[in-house]
């Protein structure tokens, strides 16, 4: 991949203001954070304000538990954040929720105005794993919406990479809380953790 390609496309995102434009509530940059070169790419719904401030994805109690997932996989915090890829399906903080349980979700139009970011980040990272993290991630490769119980714990090839879901870990969660989704939880880390041995032998 062409890092000249990669570094133009960062730019790009952190430049768009395409739904302030459009009269979207919206807080600029994009945020987005790893290298070209990633085999494994997390896909959230949009960065918090912490992640704004700190200029890094799942930055504050929602990283906290996604990386003891992920450590409990096998897998190294510092080392994935410099060496692997995090994004989401939108690029900019969308605003807390008006009942005020974290954060907004964004609209159907925010989504496909991001879209096309989205799309060349996967053209050209070509990671061999994603973890689509929360239902909206997760609808971006299964639009036919299955339940959190279906798809929790489950892998999937889809042209050539895999796809291993996962809830999303924010505090404003319950589903991940719920004693009976755990194990589905914990299903979903051991197939994270399987092909990060495949992927990365020589750290195994």
């Amino acid at each position: 991949m062409s890092a000249d390609a990669f570094a133009q496309l960062q730019a790009e995102m952190r430049a768009c203001r395409a739904c302030v434009l459009a009269g979207h509530q919206v807080q600029p940059p994009a945020v987005t954070q790893g290298q070209p070169g990633a085999r494994i790419m997390t896909i959230g719904q949009a960065p918090g304000v912490t992640e704004v401030d700190a200029k890094r994805p799942f930055n504050a109690g929602s990283g906290k538990r996604l990386f003891q997932w992920l450590g409990a996989a096998g897998i190294d915090e510092l080392w994935f954040r410099s060496t692997q890829y995090m994004t989401s399906v939108t690029k900019c903080f969308p605003g807390k929720n008006k009942s005020g349980g974290g954060d907004r979700v964004p609209s159907r139009a925010e989504q496909e105005l991001c879209r096309p970011f989205l799309e060349r980040e996967l053209a050209l990272v070509q990671p061999a794993l994603v973890i689509p993290i929360g239902r909206l991630a997760i609808e971006r490769f299964f639009p036919a919406k299955p339940p959190l119980e279906e798809i929790i714990g489950s892998q999937h090839e889809l042209d050539g990479c895999w796809l291993v879901p996962l809830p999303h870990p924010s505090g404003a969660s319950r589903w991940h809380q719920l004693p009976e989704n755990r194990a589905r939880i914990e299903r979903a880390i051991e197939l994270i953790g399987a092909q990060y041995r495949r992927l990365f032998p020589e750290l195994n």
